[in-house]
């Protein structure tokens, strides 16, 4: 199989609802998003698709539902409500906990699919850097 990855980096809040520890506070990360993809060929020019493409759809979603914005999981009432006094403030609601795990997940199993909807290019594996030291990864 052959892939190509597109890095796309964006900055978000979010809290761990119901977290045992200092993540269930709201607080932000630095994020990296790997986003590989695959196709059933190459195209004429020996491409699966052009790096620009996963930036344009995937990204530019990434760019205005969570760049500089907060998610948070749609039972989190208590953060919702303390978000929703800032005017302005982007905010995106989960239907699972913020976790690195679910958030790789609904970019692989939801963003891309709609995002790719039209194309031959499927995401097989989101990896999803919260921090230098950890990732998580969801893959087909």
């Amino acid at each position: 199989m052959i892939k190509c990855i597109r890095r796309v980096q964006f900055c978000a809040g979010h809290r761990v609802w119901k977290h045992e520890n200092k993540c269930a506070h709201l607080h932000g990360h630095n994020y990296v998003a790997l986003l590989h993809a695959t196709a059933p060929q190459l195209d004429a020019l020996g491409r699966i698709v052009d790096f620009s493409y996963l930036k344009e759809s995937i990204g530019a979603w990434i760019e205005s539902h969570w760049d500089h914005g907060f998610i948070l999981y749609e039972k989190d009432t208590e953060g919702i409500e303390a978000l929703q006094r800032i005017a302005g403030q982007r905010l995106y609601l989960m239907q699972e906990n913020p976790t690195a795990e679910n958030m790789a997940a609904h970019l692989l199993h939801v963003v891309a699919p709609r995002e790719l909807r039209g194309t031959e290019v499927q995401v097989v594996k989101v990896e999803l850097w919260e921090t230098e030291n950890c990732y998580a990864e969801a893959s087909l």
